[in-house]
């Protein structure tokens, strides 16, 4: 799932913790937890708030285009 991998690879591109980026779109770290564990998916709200937090497109956090912006 390429959700999971770009998820963690941009987290650490920013050199936050998952406490910081769930703090940053207003949930808790166990949720955010299981975005990055691949065993849930967020909804298209906290798809939003990820991808803006992490200044890319939804296409790109989901895997459908290879550019971030």
């Amino acid at each position: 799932m390429l959700l999971k991998e770009r998820l963690r690879e941009l987290r650490k591109e920013k050199k936050e913790t998952q406490v910081q980026v769930a703090e940053a779109i207003g949930i808790v770290e166990q949720h955010y937890q299981k975005f990055e564990g691949g065993v849930n998916l967020p909804n298209l709200e906290n798809a939003w708030k990820l991808a803006d937090h992490f200044g890319v497109t939804i296409d790109y956090l989901v895997g459908r285009s290879d550019k971030r912006r």
